[in-house]
C-alpha cells in the first residue's frame, strides 16, 4: 500500500469532494435556472410530480466535474512519474464518456427558452452509444490483464477461490454489466434523493472491499464518489432544486459496474446494488407481463418507486425506507466480500 494514500486519505479525499461541490452547487443552480435547463415530467405520474416540471436538471455535472478533477489530480502526478496508479483512469473515462452520453440526451430533451419540448436520444442510439462505451472498457480491462488485479475472473463469494475467464467470455460479459448497471441507476432516478443516495451507498461498500483487497487507488475513487453525490443529494434532497438527469445517472451505474468489475466482486453487485436492480427487474416484469396479457399491469407503475408512490407512500417514505434497504443490503454485500 502506498504511504500516504491508505483509507484516511481516501475518506479525507471524499470530504473534500463535498465540500468543493457544496460550494459551487448553489450558483450552479442558479446557472442551470437562467439558462432555463429544465426537466419535463411524465405524463402518467401523480400530479404531486407536476410542481416539479422546469426544475433545472444535468445536475449530474455536479458529481462528475469534481470526481473528475480530484482523482485526476490526485493520481496524475504518480502515472506521471512512477506509473502506478494508471488503473484508475479507466474508471474516469467511463464516466466521462457516459456523462457526455447522458448530457447529449438531456440537451436534447430539455425544454427550451421557447417553450419547446425536445424527446431525447431514441433509445436505440443510446443503448448503442452505452455498448459501444462498455465495449471500449470491457476490452482495455481485457488487454490491461494483470494491471487490475482482480479483474478478468469471478472471485465467488464465500469460496476463496478465483476463476479466469477467456476475453470471449470476459468482454461481452464485462459490456453487459456496465450498460445494466448504467440503465439500472437511470430506472432508480425518479424521486428526490433517491439515485444519490443509493449509490453513494453502493460505492461506499465497494470502497470498502478495495480497501480490503489492497486496491487503494479504487478505495480513493470510491470514497471521492460518495462526497460528490452526498454534495449532489445537498440539493436534490425534497423538494430538489436540482435532478442529475442522464448526465449523472448513466454515469454513475456505469462508474458503478466498472468499479465492480475491476474489484472481481461483481457477482456481489446485484446484492450490493440491489434497489437499482429491483427497479430494472420491475420495469421489465411490467413490460412483458403487458405484452403477454394484452394490456394488464403486474404493478400499478413502473419502476418499482412510483408503484410504491401509486400505493400511497409518500415521496420521503419511498426514499428513506429504500435507503435503508441500500445500506442493509450494501453491508451484506461486503460481508459476503469478508467470507
Amino acid at each position: 500500500m502506498v504511504a500516504g494514500t491508505g483509507l484516511p486519505f481516501a475518506l479525507t479525499a471524499g470530504a473534500l469532494a463535498f465540500l468543493l461541490s457544496v460550494i459551487w452547487g448553489g450558483p450552479f443552480v442558479e446557472v442551470l435556472r437562467r439558462l432555463k435547463i429544465g426537466k419535463q415530467i411524465r405524463a402518467e405520474l401523480s400530479e404531486k410530480h407536476e410542481k416539479k416540471i422546469g426544475t433545472p436538471t444535468m445536475g449530474g455535472i455536479l458529481i462528475v466535474a469534481p470526481a473528475l478533477i480530484i482523482t485526476l489530480a490526485l493520481n496524475v502526478p504518480n502515472v506521471v512519474r512512477t506509473g502506478t496508479g494508471a488503473s484508475v483512469l479507466l474508471p474516469l473515462g467511463v464516466m466521462a464518456g457516459f456523462a457526455l452520453l447522458g448530457l447529449i440526451d438531456d440537451w436534447e430533451g430539455i425544454e427550451t427558452s421557447r417553450g419547446q419540448v425536445g424527446l431525447g436520444l431514441s433509445p436505440r442510439v443510446k443503448l448503442a452509444g452505452q455498448f459501444a462505451l462498455a465495449g471500449i472498457a470491457a476490452a482495455i480491462i481485457s488487454l490491461y490483464g494483470g494491471g487490475f488485479s482482480f479483474a478478468n475472473g469471478i472471485v465467488l463469494p464465500l469460496i476463496p477461490i478465483r476463476i479466469p475467464l477467456s476475453p470471449v467470455i470476459f468482454i461481452p460479459l464485462t459490456a453487459f454489466i456496465i450498460v445494466a448497471m448504467s440503465n439500472a441507476v437511470n430506472f432508480t432516478d425518479g424521486l428526490d434523493g433517491l439515485a444519490g443516495i443509493i449509490t453513494a451507498s453502493a460505492f461506499a461498500a465497494y470502497g470498502v472491499i478495495a480497501y480490503l483487497q489492497g486496491q487503494i487507488y479504487l478505495v480513493q475513487l470510491c470514497f471521492i464518489m460518495v462526497g460528490a453525490c452526498f454534495a449532489f443529494l445537498w440539493y436534490n434532497a425534497h423538494p430538489a432544486q436540482m435532478f442529475m438527469g442522464d448526465t449523472g445517472s448513466l454515469a454513475l451505474g456505469a462508474t458503478l459496474g466498472t468499479v465492480a468489475v475491476m474489484s472481481g466482486q461483481w457477482l456481489l453487485l446485484p446484492i450490493i446494488a440491489l434497489v437499482p436492480v429491483a427497479e430494472t427487474v420491475s420495469v421489465v416484469l411490467q413490460v412483458t407481463y403487458f405484452k403477454r396479457t394484452g394490456g394488464q399491469r403486474l404493478f400499478r407503475m413502473a419502476p418499482l418507486h412510483h408503484h410504491f408512490e401509486h400505493s400511497g407512500w409518500s415521496e420521503t417514505q419511498i426514499v428513506q425506507r429504500f435507503w435503508l434497504v441500500g445500506i442493509l443490503s450494501a453491508m451484506i454485500g461486503v460481508a459476503l466480500a469478508l467470507l
